[in-house]
């Protein structure tokens, strides 16, 4: 592993790239865990923010103002403000006034509060799309399964949503390909992911551009395999009828 990682960096060196740095055992443990840390903070926030989403498409059709108004001004205010600024309200503001209530118990990590936000944030995007996606299923579709004597909330779990699901996919996937490149804001915090592991390498060494080229290909990497798969669940998920 040596061996492969000093030609790999000799190679760079031929094209005027220092990536010295990964010869380096603690740097590189650095960056190795910063890039573990962003993967799990995009696992953990695909999963919230389509659970968030979720919620809020209910509370949207539910046919009942006092429920989907809230969701509609929750919706209009997160989509409509910097990402930046929502995790400097939450972390700086909500969190110290929370460790001001309950003290050092506060179990909300730095980590935990990227996550909520960015769920939050995208979970926003996601109830417009499965919220188009619920309207589109055609007319005929909510007559005949209201034929078989489908309640409100079964129209909406067996039906609506399993079809909404389809046809919000691509647009669902491209929020979620944002929200892989979301996460770089984590850094903004001190959650140590590749970016603030990459900053504290860069503020030692002489070698932004380097570690510039290493994100960009990370994310872009990541971004290519949520993409993949997203394609990959659309082909499998595609009914004959809808959508063409």
């Amino acid at each position: 592993m040596t061996h492969l990682l000093e030609l790999l960096v000799q190679t760079a060196a031929r094209f005027g790239l220092n990536y010295g740095f990964l010869l380096d055992a603690y740097q590189r443990a650095s960056l190795v865990n910063g890039a573990l840390t962003s993967i799990a903070l995009c696992a953990v926030t695909i999963v919230g923010s389509l659970a968030a989403g979720l919620l809020l498409a209910s509370m949207l059709t539910s046919g009942r103002v006092w429920i989907a108004r809230p969701a509609r001004v929750f919706i209009e205010v997160t989509r409509n403000t910097p990402t930046l600024v929502q995790l400097y309200c939450a972390f700086l503001v909500l969190n110290m006034l929370l460790t001001q209530a309950i003290g050092t118990a506060n179990p909300l990590t730095p980590f935990a509060w990227v996550v909520i936000v960015i769920s939050l944030h995208k979970g926003a995007f996601h109830a417009e799309a499965l919220r188009a996606g619920i309207e589109a299923v055609p007319a005929v579709t909510l007559e005949a399964a209201s034929s078989l004597a489908f309640n409100s909330r079964q129209l909406l779990w067996n039906v609506q949503l399993p079809l909404a699901l389809r046809f919000a996919l691509p647009s669902l996937i491209n929020n979620l390909i944002d929200l892989v490149k979301m996460t770089a804001v984590a850094s903004a915090i001190a959650v140590g992911d590749i970016t603030y592991a990459s900053i504290m390498i860069w503020t030692q060494s002489d070698n932004v551009l380097e570690l510039m080229i290493l994100l960009l290909a990370f994310f872009g990497l990541l971004s290519f395999i949520v993409n993949c798969a997203g394609r990959a669940l659309e082909a499998r998920l595609r009914m004959p009828g809808y959508g063409h």
